[in-house]
């Protein structure tokens, strides 16, 4: 293996769409969303250590969330989990992450990746990897793996690329926030838009040169701690100074203003399991396409529903079309699915009260 490549696992994700399953205290990323025996974020480490050393790959993820993830990373050591105190999006945490890997490997190439997303064709997810690395390897590029729409989702953003490059690799145009419906169709039948799915692969040289040059204030502000990184005295430093870093994400803070931008249009199936619908689409179904995850069940006239429950209950349902059903602890949630973005907004209320 390249000792030159790394990784980021973005972790510190809450996943408030999948409640009651996800929550604050134990977000969807250290759940088997999909009952296969074992957690999203263990099939991403997996999925990354097939190219990338073990001792390459950092986590980042919210300091609460730290013996979660050495609970089911035994092979982690606690040097490799990067805490943050706060939540500030990803460009700051981004960068600090990116600062203790100079530190370690000034000829480091890196991959920043979800801890969420559902890969299933792993050899091909590998090689757009692989391909990647070259490319960012060769010049001081910024990539980004995109996803071929498959429908009008306006749930995503959109990575727009010049129609007329007709290289593996494509110049990005812009970046495009989630659209309305009839802009989504228009970027589909346009044949140039990719989904955005939030997997960048640079140099460190690079990234660094971008975050100095778009996020001066934001650079030197983590810079100041360079020299305590990967030492005792860093969580100290990054204690007093995490909390005062500009709350925005790296696609605004840099991607959305260099020049140097790249996409790769992956060829591996691709899933953000971002809510109870997308989770549906990758399970099995039966005759009447309802999707069923640590439950027994007696249907009828039950169809296009998923059921969920823990430890095997039995669930017996009658008449129910188009639902989410699971079953939690104390909390049980009966959802028509085609209001599952309400769910978060729901969660919210919740606590209010």
């Amino acid at each position: 293996m390249n000792k030159n490549y790394y990784a980021i696992i973005m972790a510190g994700g809450v996943g408030s769409r999948f409640w009651p399953v996800s929550t604050t205290e134990f977000p969807k990323q250290f759940h088997d969303m999909l009952g296969t025996g074992e957690t999203l974020i263990q099939k991403t480490f997996s999925r990354l250590s097939q190219l990338i050393p073990k001792e390459n790959i950092l986590i980042l993820t919210n300091e609460s969330y730290n013996d979660i993830v050495l609970e089911q990373l035994p092979m982690v050591k606690q040097e490799q989990i990067v805490l943050e105190p706060a939540m500030r999006n990803t460009a700051p945490c981004i960068l600090y992450a990116t600062l203790k890997i100079k530190k370690l490997n000034p000829d480091a190439v890196m991959v920043v990746a979800p801890s969420d997303h559902w890969i299933e064709d792993e050899v091909q997810f590998c090689a757009n990897l692989q391909h990647s690395f070259d490319f960012c390897e060769r010049d001081e590029n910024l990539m980004t793996l995109g996803i071929l729409p498959t429908f009008p989702n306006t749930g995503y953003g959109y990575i727009e690329f010049d129609k007329l490059d007709s290289r593996p690799v494509k110049k990005v145009k812009q970046f495009r926030e989630k659209p309305d419906y009839a802009t989504a169709r228009k970027f589909i039948q346009s044949r140039n838009f990719l989904w955005n799915a939030g997997i960048f692969v640079w140099s460190v040289k690079s990234v660094l040169k971008a975050f100095e040059e778009f996020q001066p204030s934001m650079y030197a502000h983590f810079m100041n701690g360079y020299e305590v990184y990967n030492t005792e005295k860093e969580n100290a430093f990054i204690q007093d100074n995490y909390p005062l870093a500009q709350n925005i994400s790296v696609d605004y803070a840099i991607l959305e203003k260099a020049q140097n931008v790249f996409v790769l249009p992956a060829t591996f199936d691709w899933n953000d399991l971002g809510t109870w619908g997308s989770l549906y689409d990758k399970l099995p179904k039966d005759e009447q396409d309802n999707a069923v995850v640590n439950a027994n069940v007696y249907l009828e006239n039950a169809t296009n529903n998923i059921i969920r429950t823990e430890g095997k209950k039995l669930v017996v349902v009658d008449g129910l079309k188009d639902y989410i059903v699971v079953d939690k602890d104390d909390v049980l949630l009966i959802y028509p699915k085609n209001k599952e973005q309400d769910i978060k907004a729901v969660v919210a209320k919740l606590k209010e009260e």
